[in-house]
């Protein structure tokens, strides 16, 4: 069970949605972990059963159909649901995608979408990246060409997270592909996954994270009318970079409590493993990897209260945000890498939680932004 009690940003209200979420993960997502692995996705019932008990987009507005909270009950989730070992992709559409139309959207965008995301009936995706492009947003290849009052969008994405689910895809496509420089030309367009033309490709196989269906999407004269665009024509990467911090401190947060699981685990594990007539842990090695590891996690705890302080007050930085992903992320690696070798031979078999949590948590320095990109982007403003 993940220990709350010494933290500073939440509330009793925050705590008492906690006992909530735990229960909740522990009776409809956990019992049913091993067989999304084993499946490559997760059950889409799931959704519903989750907005039924207010884990989708808490944030929302009331007036949409949302609980309208701050996002400390995001981040509860977040926490919960990675510190449960649950890959239930909620965080995308809670911490994420919602942000886009709640901000940008249209009001009959926000009346059409809104609800249906805050209750699972709709499952989002927002396709971003591209075969080449990485994190190079502005070479985008995907267009979309005006014909008439419709857009017609050609292209393709990959490693689409949801995308296998996505009842509904935010796709960033070049709306003009002469502007210079080349950012303005980007736009944002909501694209419904039963539109003609649209195709799914492969649930990708990945080296972690099994059970979270990460997809191939292929574009093929897709048509969708121009009050699909998501805010205004060719701002939308203006509107990227303005959700990213929201977005590097959500992947901040899932992080630290992962690497929490996994500490905690050890913990137990060493006190229980023999070898040499006494514990794992009653070698002074194992203590001192430990402590090491405790301190750096209690560091960590303390600096994710104070950046989510500052984003409640809506003053976190973009670089603020960049620095949280970039310091959770590597500690997070640190703390796997140290507690999968106190395991010995068994942290390398899949049987044990170790194993599998070490394997997903590789990815978490490359999505959202790799560490390089993380550097590149405090530095610039030193």
């Amino acid at each position: 069970m993940l220990d709350s009690h010494a933290r500073t940003v939440y509330t009793p209200d925050h705590e008492a949605f906690r006992q909530t979420v735990r229960a909740w993960l522990q009776k409809e997502a956990v019992p049913h972990v091993n067989r999304w692995e084993e499946n490559g996705i997760v059950d889409k019932d799931i959704w519903v059963k989750g907005g039924e008990i207010g884990m989708l987009c808490p944030t929302v507005p009331e007036e949409y159909g949302g609980l309208g909270l701050d996002f400390g009950y995001n981040a509860v989730i977040d926490e919960e649901v990675s510190y449960a070992g649950t890959p239930l992709g909620f965080s995308l559409q809670s911490d994420i995608v919602v942000n886009y139309l709640v901000s940008y959207g249209s009001e009959e965008q926000k009346r059409e979408w809104l609800p249906k995301m805050v209750s699972g009936e709709v499952v989002t995706a927002i396709a971003m990246t591209e075969p080449g492009t990485g994190s190079d947003l502005q070479g985008i290849r995907t267009t979309a060409r005006k014909d008439g009052n419709h857009y017609v969008i050609n292209g393709s994405k990959t490693y689409i997270t949801n995308g296998q689910n996505a009842d509904l895809i935010l796709v960033c496509a070049k709306t003009d592909t002469e502007v210079q420089p080349a950012w303005k030309g980007v736009s944002i367009i909501l694209v419904e996954a039963n539109r003609e033309g649209f195709k799914r490709g492969r649930n990708l196989d990945k080296i972690g994270q099994d059970a979270a269906d990460t997809s191939e999407l292929f574009f093929e004269d897709v048509r969708v009318p121009m009050t699909n665009c998501l805010g205004e024509e060719g701002k939308g990467f203006i509107y990227l970079m303005s959700e990213l911090p929201q977005e590097r401190l959500s992947i901040a947060v899932g992080t630290q409590a992962s690497a929490q699981r996994a500490f905690d685990d050890t913990v137990a594990f060493v006190k229980e493993r023999k070898a040499f007539g006494k514990t794992v842990f009653d070698f002074q090695n194992t203590r001192f990897t430990l402590a090491d590891l405790k301190s750096k996690l209690q560091v960590g705890w303390a600096h994710l209260d104070w950046a989510l302080a500052r984003h409640l007050r809506r003053e976190l930085t973009p670089e603020e945000g960049a620095a949280a992903k970039l310091w959770h992320t590597e500690l997070q690696w640190e703390v796997m890498d140290k507690c999968l070798q106190l395991h010995g031979g068994a942290g390398y078999m899949n049987e044990y939680p170790i194993a599998r949590m070490w394997r997903g948590a590789r990815v978490s320095r490359i999505y959202g932004g790799t560490s390089e990109i993380m550097k590149e982007l405090i530095g610039r403003k030193l």
